[in-house]
């Protein structure tokens, strides 16, 4: 049986690591904005229940 072994570099580019970090803040503002002002009761209260199950509180 044959096994390959392969190298992966550890170091990431900083252009990469910007862009990651930075559609990872976009994409939870979107969340974030998208739920907290949803006109769909049961989108809204599901991220509502949600803080309430996480002790985050909301009001």
């Amino acid at each position: 049986m044959n096994t390959a072994s392969v190298s992966l570099g550890a170091s990431v580019s900083s252009q990469s690591r910007f862009m990651q970090l930075a559609l990872a803040a976009l994409l939870g503002t979107f969340i974030i904005g998208f739920v907290g002002f949803s006109h769909i009761d049961a989108v809204h209260n599901a991220g509502h229940d949600n803080r309430h199950s996480m002790a985050f509180p909301c009001h």
